[in-house]
C-alpha cells in the first residue's frame, strides 16, 4: 500500500516525538561528517545520544564526550542500566549493512528505525516493517526535526 504524504508526515512526527533516546549507528568522530554534526543536533534537542560504532571507545556528542558503544546490543545495554531503552535508531551506514542492522532493531524490540539520505534498503525495511518496526529511509533527520516545531 502506497504513503500518503500526510501518512508520512504523520509517522515523522510521532517517531520525533514519541523518541528519547536515538543511538547513532555509524558514529563518526570527524567534524565533516554528518553524524558527528546531527549527533550533536539531537542532543541539543533534548534526544539522549548512544553513539554506536566498533572502531571508536569515546566520541564527542556537542561538547560532551561520551562512551561509543561497539554494537547495538551494547547501546541498548548502556541505556537499560539508565533505565531506559533505544527508542529509534538512526543510521549511517551504507545500505548493503541494513539487513543486519534490521536483525538487532527486530532482536532488541526498537520500535522505530531511521535510515539517513542515501541510505536505502527496500527488503530489509519491508521485513522491519513486518515486525513491527516503524521505518524511514533515504531522509534526514536533522532536516525532518528542524522543519517541525516539537
Amino acid at each position: 500500500m502506497e504513503q500518503t504524504v500526510e501518512n508520512a508526515k504523520e509517522k515523522i512526527d510521532r517517531m520525533l516525538r514519541q523518541s528519547k533516546t536515538i543511538a547513532v549507528v555509524g558514529m563518526s568522530n570527524k567534524p565533516e561528517r554528518a553524524s558527528f554534526h546531527i549527533a550533536a543536533y539531537l542532543a541539543r534537542n533534548g534526544y539522549r545520544v548512544l553513539p554506536v560504532n566498533p572502531v571508536l571507545t569515546r566520541v564527542l556528542v556537542g561538547d560532551t564526550e561520551v562512551d561509543c558503544h561497539p554494537t547495538l546490543a551494547a547501546a541498548q545495554q548502556a541505556a537499560v542500566e539508565a533505565n531506559a531503552s533505544i527508542d529509534l535508531v538512526d543510521v549511517f551506514r551504507a545500505s548493503d549493512a541494513v539487513p543486519e542492522i534490521v536483525d538487532e532493531v527486530i532482536r532488541l524490540r526498537i520500535p522505530f528505525l531511521w535510515l539517513q539520505d542515501g541510505v536505502q534498503h527496500d527488503e530489509a525495511i519491508a521485513r522491519a516493517q513486518a515486525a513491527g518496526v516503524t521505518c524511514i529511509q533515504n531522509d534526514c533527520i536533522y532536516r525532518q526535526h528542524a522543519a517541525r516545531t516539537l
